[in-house]
Order: structure tokens, then C-alpha cells, then sequence
């Protein structure tokens, strides 16, 4: 995996993984809900978004079969892992279980 990549997932706050596609229709749906969790979030939750067709090699390497693919880090563990369009409540949810 490329270096940025480990220095991003490596923090001590979460980080939430967008694997997506600009062609993709679920992935845009991903979008406002994820601006929203950041507005609520703020410095508690770091958003990155990664494309999958830029980053064929990061992608492979994790399994990314589907996307868009949302994948919770903190210092470098993966937390919880899902592919598809996930509602903001269940994102809360994940995301306050693990602050």
C-alpha cells in the first residue's frame, strides 16, 4: 500500500474510506450523506474518499469488490467494513460506537 494511504489510517482519530467511482450511482448517493456525518462529526471523524479507478493497485490489495465500499480505520485497524449505500443513522451508529 502506497505510504499516504498508511499515514492516513494510521491516526488516532477514525478515519472513514470512501471506495467509489465517478461513474457510480450508489457512490453518488454516498455523497450528501457522508457531508452530512462530517457537518455532525467535525474534527472527531476524518472522511477520505479514494477512487477506485485511480487506485486500481490500493483497491485490489484490499479486496474492494464492490463499491462504494466504506471502511472505518483507527490507528491502522480496520473497525468495520461494508460495500453499498449505508443510511446516515446506521453511519452514526458505527461511527459512536467506536468514539
Amino acid at each position: 500500500m502506497d505510504n499516504k494511504f498508511e499515514e492516513l489510517i494510521a491516526s488516532e482519530t477514525l478515519v472513514l474510506i470512501d471506495f467509489y467511482a465517478t461513474w457510480c450511482g450508489p457512490c453518488r448517493t454516498m455523497h450528501p450523506i457522508l457531508e452530512e456525518l462530517k457537518k455532525e462529526k467535525g474534527e472527531r471523524l476524518r472522511i477520505a474518499k479514494i477512487d477506485v479507478d485511480k487506485h486500481e493497485n490500493l483497491a485490489t490489495s484490499l479486496r474492494i469488490q464492490s463499491i462504494p465500499t466504506l471502511i472505518l480505520y483507527k490507528k491502522g485497524q480496520i473497525l468495520w467494513r461494508k460495500s453499498g449505500v449505508t443510511p446516515l443513522g446506521e453511519l452514526k451508529e458505527i461511527i459512536e460506537r467506536y468514539e
